[in-house]
Formats: C-alpha cells, structure tokens, sequence
C-alpha cells in the first residue's frame, strides 16, 4: 500500500479499543502493520473496520518460542503498539526493555487509561473514568454529566494522540538513531483536548457549569432543536453575519428579539427559535438553508450519514471488503484506499518465511500450538 507511510514497519499486539483505532489510522497512510494476535479459539476477533489494513500471525506468548518470533519481528520493525496494563508487556517478555535491546531504533508506543505510572495505574477503568478526572465529561450534558460516546478518551484522547506520538517519534528517530517509549494515556489525551475550554475558564469566559456557556447547548444559537418530524437539526450560527442569515431563514429578521450575545435574552431567543423549527421538517429546513452561511445542518443517524451529498462527493465513506465505513483521513494529494485486514493467523506462514523460518520449523511450531 503506498502513502506517506510507506516503508515503515509497525508490530501490534492484538488489543481492542484506542489500540487498533491507532494501528488503523497508521495502515490508513501506508504502513506495514503486523497484528500478532492469539493462536486458537482465545484470539480476539479481527475487527471488520479498525483491523482493516494489516496482516496477522497468531502467536502463543507464554511460550518462549513465541516470545521469540515477537522479538524477531521487532527486529525488523520501527514501531510497536501494546494497550495492556502496565507490567504485563514486561512479564510477557516483550517490554520495551526488552525489545529496544533487540532494536535500539524501535518506537514503543503504550495505550493505557490511566498511564504507566501514578496512584490509578494499576486499577481498571474505562472511557467514561478517565474523561470523569479531566473535567471533560463534567462539562457536557444537562442536567447530569452525559459521555460523549467513548470519543474524548479512548479515540480522541487515546488512539489518535498514540498515532500522533508514534510518528513524532519515528520522525526524532530519523534525526538521533534512537528509538524510545510513547507513553499515550487517555487520561492525558483527554485533558489535552480540554485545553481550549480550559483557557475560556482561565479567562473568565467560561462558567464551570453545564449547559449555561457558548458551546455546550448554553447560547440559543448553538444547539440543536426538534423539527416538525421529531428529527433535529443542528444549528452553529455564532458569528453574527451567519446568525443573521439564521434569523432571514427562521422568518424572523424583523421581529424584535433580545441581542445576540446577551445571555439574559437567550431564553427568549431559545424559545422563539424551538417555536419555529418545530413547523417545519428537518429535510425542509435543510432546503429553507441550503447555499446559506447560516450553520444550520440536519442532524443525520448513522444509516443516513453515508448517504449524504457532501459526504458522497467527497468519498468520506467507502467501502472496502463489502463494509461501507469512513475513509482514511486526513488526505493527501496521493490518496490511498484501504484493504481489509486479515483474519487471526492467516498470514503467519507468510511472516514466518519473511523471519527465515523452514517449512519444517514452521510445521513443527503449529504442531505444538505455538502458532496458528
């Protein structure tokens, strides 16, 4: 596959969540990833969309035969990702200790939650733990905290920053011949993320309350409302020429309504805008909106997105192996589609002859179930 990754091998020991996201994401632009799965009926299953891109050996690691291939592979690799708790990559044999002795120019890159150090690191938790402690998901919803799905931590704020992590890294490799450890923690990913919001705080411009400030659903000119045929549509009119093309669409331009920018006004606007959307479908208002600046998008599912205009122009989804799914991204002027990923085990013959193993050996690996 060519993109800007080409020629760049990364090993991945099978996980699932912000893990494959990244492996994904550094497939999507060209690289070699190698997902070492588990032989025999405990391997995960390959994922039909983030496991796209990339060959798979099964592998028995809690046997010395096994580590080894892992460490042959890392030898000729520039990466490696690994999402277990901390200490278990280590008692497995293939810590970064380990690995960076066997290949001092290896970028190891590590997804956890909590980090590999500090009081938590030890303990389990999930997207919605770790946006808890950042301030995140206290700043979304309503009445009460809601997640954002599992954006913020586990992709946001984990996989991407892991794939940001590993390239800079390989990058400084190219420069000092030295390869290191990525320490990529949600927690941490999360609280970056936040940094905008943090600053508005910072500055007094920012209410540590939901639902009351410019972008959490506090301004009437920033939310969503409920049309005609129960669907929504989102609106985004902040500045005010867009708001007032907002106000032209909604017919009420000429009315008298409090200011902008006044939040003493904003129940008002709020609901004289509800009154509005609400006699209209959301097809209709996306129509009443079309070619304007007025911010105004329906608030499409998941079965609709695919389907859009803009979206199918662009190709932002496509479908590879019979799974209609988003596209790499972001692009570049040599675009790339993607391939779908191996099932567990298929390539490890192939990977086992690319490390110079016989046909015997290889016969005799499988025959004592250390690969599959």
């Amino acid at each position: 596959m060519s993109g800007p990754l080409a020629g760049i091998r990364i090993v991945e020991l099978a996980g699932i969540g912000p893990g494959p996201f990244c492996a994904m994401v550094l497939a999507d632009h060209g690289a070699d990833v190698i997902r070492v799965d588990r032989p025999g009926p405990g391997a995960l299953p390959m994922p039909r969309i983030t496991g796209r891109g990339r060959r798979s050996i099964a592998v028995d690691l809690k046997q010395p035969e096994g580590v080894e291939i892992v460490l042959d592979l890392v030898a000729g690799a520039d990466g490696l990702i690994e999402g277990y708790r901390p200490g278990v990559a280590e008692r497995l044999g293939v810590g970064p200790g380990v690995c960076l002795e066997r290949n001092p120019r290896l970028v190891y890159g590590r997804m956890t939650g909590w980090g590999q150090e500090g009081p938590l690191a030890s303990t389990a938790g999930h997207d919605i733990d770790y946006i808890a402690l950042t301030g995140a998901l206290g700043a979304i919803g309503g009445d009460r905290p809601v997640p954002p799905l599992n954006l913020v931590g586990d992709y946001g704020g984990g996989g991407m920053l892991l794939a940001f992590g590993m390239v800079a890294a390989l990058l400084e490799v190219t420069r000092t011949g030295r390869g290191q450890v990525v320490d990529a923690a949600m927690v941490d990913g999360a609280a970056l993320l936040m940094t905008p919001i943090y600053e508005l705080f910072g500055l007094g411009m920012w209410q540590d309350v939901r639902g009351v400030n410019l972008l959490d659903g506090g301004a009437p000119f920033y939310d969503t409302y409920e049309c005609a045929d129960g669907r929504y549509v989102a609106v985004g009119a902040l500045e005010p020429q867009f708001y007032a093309e907002l106000l032209e669409g909604l017919g009420l331009a000429d009315d008298e309504l409090p200011p902008q920018y006044d939040p003493t006004g904003w129940p008002t606007l709020r609901e004289r805008f509800t009154e509005v959307f609400r006699t209209r479908t959301r097809d209709e208002w996306e129509a009443v909106f079309a070619g304007t600046d007025a911010c105004v998008a329906p608030v499409l599912g998941l079965a609709e997105a695919p389907d859009h205009p803009h979206l199918r122009a662009r190709e932002t989804f496509l479908e590879v192996g019979g799974v209609r799914q988003p596209g790499p991204a972001p692009r570049f002027s040599e675009r790339s589609r993607p391939s779908p990923g191996s099932e567990p085990g298929a390539d490890t013959v192939a990977l086992l002859t690319e490390l110079g193993r016989s046909e015997d050996e290889i016969e005799d690996l499988r025959a004592r179930g250390i690969v599959s």
